[in-house]
């Protein structure tokens, strides 16, 4: 255990086991399915796509959300809650929200993309934009939280959240008890602990890979360092992993049981975007497209993928249309009647 840290108190198998009870009741299982592209062009190994983009809101986060609202007490339920998100989390939050019942606030950084800040009003949430970036989001979420008394539903720093995402690990298990392989777009956190968790518990020998832009990657930075520590350089596609520093809880587990991290750039994401919606009809958003981007760059050794058994996380679709159009733009120029360039 790294550095004495017992990871079953942070978060255990029978955690996930619970939250996959409690999560079943509303949230979709999602597809598995084969992506012949990559896996006879790319890799020369059987590649499967988790499709979380089919997920209820469109994202995995729905899980999480759903998982921690439905342990609070009726106290804090009634107290109304509150959470910071640059789209995803906040769907699902509110959402579940709209389920139970329950008051919900949202805060998003200015960065957000405006359809997902539109899709989390329609849910009926209270969206408070506030900030640059996610974390300045995040910080106000704790001064409105502790100003107004709501209850706090992290987006990843919080042990039934982590849970609740780890029912994705049990699902590819399901469908493929011998995968080889589990790539998984890394923000915070929440997503690759408790896939992490849920997967080595069954079989320890799953190597499991992370993925972050290079313009964003506050876990890489740590898990290289050995200690939590932040990096935020600029803009980037995969706005639902824009997360400059990871959480104490998310740290210590993916330090413990993720194989390796390893970083794409934004070419490569979003030529990830336009192959996933070209070659296999996926609709994906930046942060869902990073297990592609890395396989497509060739960013993981050979040796974990060919003649194996590997599963790509699609972790969101909740991508503005206008940036889809402006991918398209980019690789595909017109071509004029004459043959020349339009």
């Amino acid at each position: 255990m790294l550095k004495g840290i017992d990871i079953d108190n942070a978060v255990s198998i029978r955690d996930i086991q619970e939250a996959k009870a409690i999560v079943g009741k509303y949230a979709r299982k999602t597809p598995l399915v084969q992506s012949m592209f990559l896996s006879r062009n790319i890799v020369g190994g059987d590649i499967f796509l988790k499709l979380e983009n089919m997920q209820l809101t469109g994202s995995f986060k729905f899980r999480g959300a759903n998982n921690k609202i439905n342990h609070l007490t009726d106290e804090e339920k009634a107290r109304g809650v509150i959470a910071a998100s640059a789209g995803n989390h906040a769907q699902g939050v509110a959402l579940t929200g709209h389920l139970m019942g329950i008051d919900t606030t949202v805060v998003m950084p200015d960065e957000a993309p405006q359809m997902k800040r539109d899709a989390t009003r329609g849910y009926g949430a209270e969206v408070d934009i506030h900030g640059a970036t996610f974390d300045d989001a995040h910080e106000w979420m704790y001064e409105r939280a502790e100003k107004e008394g709501k209850t706090i539903v992290d987006p990843f720093n919080d042990k039934y959240v982590i849970a609740g995402q780890g029912t994705i690990g049990l699902e590819i298990l399901d469908d493929l008890w011998d995968v080889d392989t589990v790539i998984i777009p890394v923000g915070g956190g929440g997503l690759i602990s408790g896939m992490a968790v849920a997967l080595k518990s069954f079989n320890p020998s799953i190597h499991i890979v992370g993925v972050q832009s290079e313009n964003v990657h506050g876990m890489y930075s740590s898990y290289k360092a050995g200690h939590i520590t932040s990096h935020h350089d600029d803009f980037t596609l995969a706005d639902g992993t824009d997360v400059t520093t990871p959480g104490d809880i998310t740290f210590p587990i993916v330090s413990e049981l993720v194989d390796e991290i390893v970083l794409v750039n934004e070419e490569e994401i979003a030529t990830a975007m336009k192959d996933l919606l070209q070659r296999t009809k996926v609709v994906a958003e930046g942060a869902g497209a990073l297990p592609v981007a890395a396989l497509e760059s060739h960013k993981i050794d050979d040796r974990w993928l060919k003649g194996k058994k590997t599963v790509a996380m699609v972790s969101g679709g909740n991508v503005d249309l206008a940036r889809v159009s402006n991918i398209i733009d980019h690789f595909f120029t017109p071509v004029k009647a004459d043959g020349g360039i339009g």
